[in-house]
């Protein structure tokens, strides 16, 4: 495993801010502030459990361009916008991440470049030394 691979995954914030949505670097795979956007469309508005569900489903998709899934996680972050949601983005992560039990921050912030999004995951992941 040399060098650093960089995945992008199509968000129109990606060019305009010059960043990629997957970075493989060594043993680690970060996937960073993932939404749930998919193109253009904002997927559960007004449900915070159900923007985590796809925020976390596009990290994922991110990190299995690297062959990893899940069970590879390590870390996860949560961002969300109001403190009442914790249970219903905790419940989010409990769906996919539950018997991975990565180390994990919820922090909730003032708000996002899209006053609808509601929550913004990242995650980190490690892969083994055979890993491409």
């Amino acid at each position: 495993m040399t060098g650093v691979r960089r995945v992008q995954s199509g968000s129109p914030w990606e060019e305009a801010f010059g960043f990629a949505r997957a970075v493989a670097a060594g043993d680690r795979v970060v996937v960073g502030g993932t939404t749930a956007f998919r193109g253009d469309v904002l997927h559960g508005e007004g449900d915070p459990h159900e923007q985590a569900r796809v925020a976390f489903a596009n990290a994922l998709e991110a990190l299995g361009e690297f062959g990893l899934g899940a069970d590879s996680v390590i870390r996860t972050r949560m961002y969300l916008t109001h403190a009442r949601d914790v249970d219903e983005v905790g419940r989010a992560h409990q769906e996919f991440f539950g018997s991975v039990r990565p180390v994990t921050t919820m922090v909730v912030v003032s708000g996002f470049v899209d006053p609808r999004i509601m929550v913004e995951v990242e995650l980190e992941a490690y892969r083994e030394a055979s890993s491409a």
